[in-house]
């Protein structure tokens, strides 16, 4: 009768540890999940942040590009005075060529 007892003791002992190693691994598992769905919101998160920054930047440029403001105007009219400088030839044509 006690080695019934003892086999028995050893079985369910023996039972006990191999569920506890399975939620073991369970909780491991679950732990990495939750580590890389973390991580993932995380650069999700910034790569989300940088769009709209980017949207946003661009929504602005393009206002003040549009913008009847007098500073905006005039340097409308400087950069289109300085593109016709650009495109003028250094020599007027038909002179005499460079030495």
């Amino acid at each position: 009768m006690k080695t019934e007892d003892k086999s028995r003791k050893w079985m369910w002992t023996f039972l006990a540890t191999l569920v506890l190693l399975q939620m073991y691994f369970v909780w491991e598992l679950l732990a990495v999940l939750v580590l890389f769905a973390v991580g993932f919101a995380a650069i999700a998160f910034v790569t989300g942040s940088l769009y709209m920054l980017h949207r946003g930047w661009a929504l602005a440029v393009e206002r003040v590009a549009d913008s009847q403001h007098p500073v905006m105007v005039a340097t409308r009219q400087g950069l289109d005075t300085i593109e016709d400088m650009v495109r003028r030839p250094f020599r007027r044509p038909g002179s005499a060529p460079a030495r």
